[in-house]
């Protein structure tokens, strides 16, 4: 018997309860004997049935966890780690379950304009696209970000982040008016006073706030490699643009705009706490960025 008949059987018997001949007319009119229907209703869900409906639940969760952001992929891996699923799933069941729940994730991606900006120390692109690392704080990679607030969005400010490209972890943020180099040099200052003494090679692109001397004088105090995009190749700093797209398209434009700065800043601590420690993928073994970085560390 399939879900509508056995939705049909519950919603006939609670509808005729009480009501004389509700019952024979309401059969009669869905096509079923009077035998079937008692048949039905004293029908105990089968073994497949139990657990085609808790994945079909679990993956319903995930699916709103992650904000209706993720495909088929992820979601394996969150149930894979999901207690309350105890039976084996598999890739084709989550695609199968996706279809009969009519879940699709869409995610597009963004157009980035840019600026040339003045500069004042230009680096070689020591990194050049090998994204491939095997350990903590061997790669940094800093970029910054446009946001918006208020009642209609005409307040913007600037979010700045360090990755590790091992893991893709972020390891400090910043918030500020404008791209500036006291704003890249504080979220600098907090990578490092959160790691300690590490000596990671750095790749950013060549915008003002990281060409300046004040920068790279501060970066010089920390003995590391310094890296810069080609001019006009955005995919010189691949992943941490990726992870700014999905910052903006997986959190921040499936919330209500901020009205104010602090409640922008309170909906950033929460979007940057959820990409570190609620984002499974299978890239990493099925682990957040967090569990994979520490695990290495």
């Amino acid at each position: 018997m399939n879900k509508q008949h056995q939705l049909a059987y519950v919603a006939i018997k609670e509808v005729s309860q009480g009501k004389r001949g509700a019952l024979t007319k309401l059969l009669a009119v869905v096509g079923v004997s009077r035998q079937a229907y008692y048949k039905g209703l004293k029908r105990e869900e089968t073994a497949w049935e139990v657990r085609d409906r808790q994945l079909k639940e679990r993956i319903q969760y995930w699916f709103d966890f992650h904000h209706q952001s993720i495909g088929a992929g992820n979601l394996l891996v969150n149930l894979q780690h999901d207690e309350s699923i105890t039976f084996e799933v598999t890739y084709k069941m989550v695609r199968r379950v996706m279809r009969e729940l009519g879940l699709r994730c869409q995610i597009r991606v963004k157009k980035h304009s840019r600026q040339k900006a003045s500069e004042q120390y230009v680096q070689d692109n020591v990194l050049n696209q090998n994204f491939d690392t095997d350990a903590p704080n061997k790669v940094w990679l800093s970029d910054s970000t446009e946001l918006r607030f208020g009642p209609n969005g005409e307040y913007k400010i600037r979010l700045s982040g360090v990755l590790d490209l091992y893991g893709r972890l972020l390891l400090a943020h910043n918030l500020s008016i404008t791209e500036t180099s006291a704003a890249e040099i504080e979220v600098f200052q907090r990578a490092f006073d959160r790691v300690g003494d590490v000596h990671p090679l750095i790749h950013t692109d060549r915008g003002s706030a990281y060409t300046s001397g004040a920068f790279n004088n501060f970066l010089g105090r920390y003995d590391v490699i310094r890296s810069m995009s080609r001019p006009g190749t955005p995919y010189d700093n691949a992943p941490m643009e990726r992870w700014w797209n999905e910052f903006k398209l997986r959190w921040m434009e499936r919330h209500p705009m901020p009205k104010t700065l602090q409640e922008l800043e309170r909906l950033v601590e929460e979007g940057i706490e959820y990409f570190n420690h609620h984002n499974r993928s299978a890239q990493r073994n099925g682990l957040t960025p967090d569990e994979y970085w520490n695990e290495a560390s």
